[in-house]
């Protein structure tokens, strides 16, 4: 990953290579936005240009000896720290055991989600995170003398995912890490990093793709009219994954939306027996998936309420999705949006807290029975 790879972004670029050539690099910061913003890769890209022995005014080198390192995910003085799913019997239990499958993941994409990383380690229904030992791992790396960069790295790819007591004991290396290391942490969501953490940490947030940066992309990539390209930018939202999602058929997306439909369809008829069947299905997905499943929803909620003021500047519908809000959209208004948005949201929180997904899915239809009706 180098920053000729990335869509657009150039105000941050030229602010991180600014960064390192005058030499003011703060030890700890905290890269905030999507995946498909690019957010890891311009790290990953970041911490290559530092480290770079021939780099220019705008990238790395790419045949200098760092670089070639940095090209394998292998560089002696560059540290990953990523969620994973642990598994005893195969003796996974720390990033390092995953090394071989992260580099693997990272040299085919670029741009990526935890959903992406879940599905290539082959995680099941299990939910990822950065358990406490590793904080044990981290303060041994960080101990040994720097082998040969300028810079020693540690890159923490989604800090929400740290376990508490792996984030309270990393608190003190954050704030005074060894000499030359720096500390670049890649969230999603940073307002589920610890405060502390936070505090800690110089923030940069990372915008959505300009759109005319990913039409002209999207135009020279995947040979797609101008029409096409600014249609697909504009559903996107600036996110280069779900402008993928947008060109390709996305099963995942279109079980989505036919989950949401046979919700509200179960729920305007009062049909407590599919219900329950539903509630049984979407139990089975696994915790990931149904935690984006609710995010989804929330989604379509919010684009139905806008799609009823006829503004398509303001909505962001995929075609299959726009044909189901035309007869769907009336029943979502002001007497029952908020109610509606609050309840998924309270139910993506019972998921993440591990509450029975049968017992959330199915009391969210009967509140549903209620608001559908308003």
């Amino acid at each position: 990953m180098y920053f000729k790879d990335i869509i657009g972004q150039e105000d941050i670029k030229q602010h991180l290579i600014a960064s390192a050539k005058s030499g003011v690099v703060p030890h700890a910061q905290l890269f905030s936005g999507q995946g498909g913003y690019g957010t890891f890769a311009l790290a990953f890209a970041y911490a290559r240009y530092l480290n770079c022995k021939d780099r220019s005014d705008t990238d790395a080198c790419g045949h200098c000896p760092s670089c070639r390192m940095y090209d394998e995910m292998a560089h002696p003085d560059l540290y990953f720290v990523f969620p994973i799913v642990s598994k005893k019997e195969k003796k996974k239990e720390i990033c390092d055991d995953y090394l071989p499958e992260w580099r693997g993941f990272l040299r085919e994409n670029t741009y990526f989600t935890l959903d992406n990383w879940l599905d290539y380690m082959d995680a099941g229904n299990s939910q990822a995170l950065i358990y406490s030992r590793e904080s044990d791992e981290i303060v041994r790396k960080l101990s040994l003398k720097i082998y040969e960069a300028d810079y020693r790295i540690l890159l923490v790819w989604l800090p929400e995912k740290l376990h508490p007591t792996c984030a309270n004991k990393l608190l003190k290396v954050i704030e005074e890490p060894p000499q030359n290391t720096v500390i670049l942490m890649v969230s999603e969501m940073p307002d589920m990093v610890l405060g502390t953490i936070q505090s800690r940490a110089q923030r940069l947030n990372v915008r959505p793709i300009h759109s005319a940066d990913l039409q002209k992309f999207l135009q020279e990539k995947y040979m797609l009219s101008p029409e096409d390209a600014g249609y697909v930018a504009h559903l996107s939202g600036g996110d280069y994954l779900a402008a993928l999602d947008a060109i390709s058929v996305n099963e995942e997306k279109q079980f989505y939306l036919e989950q949401f439909k046979a919700i509200m369809r179960n729920s305007w008829a009062r049909n407590v027996k599919a219900m329950k069947a539903q509630a049984d299905l979407l139990a089975s997905i696994g915790r990931e998936r149904q935690k984006n499943f609710l995010a989804y929803c929330q989604h379509l909620i919010r684009e139905n309420f806008v799609y009823r003021f006829q503004a398509p500047e303001m909505n962001y519908l995929n075609r299959d999705e726009a044909s189901f809000s035309v007869r769907f959209s009336p029943y979502v208004n002001e007497r029952n949006v908020i109610g509606l948005m609050d309840e998924l949201a309270l139910c993506e929180q019972q998921i993440a807290q591990n509450v029975n997904p049968k017992m959330v899915f199915f009391d969210l239809a009967l509140r549903i029975t209620v608001l559908i009706k308003k």
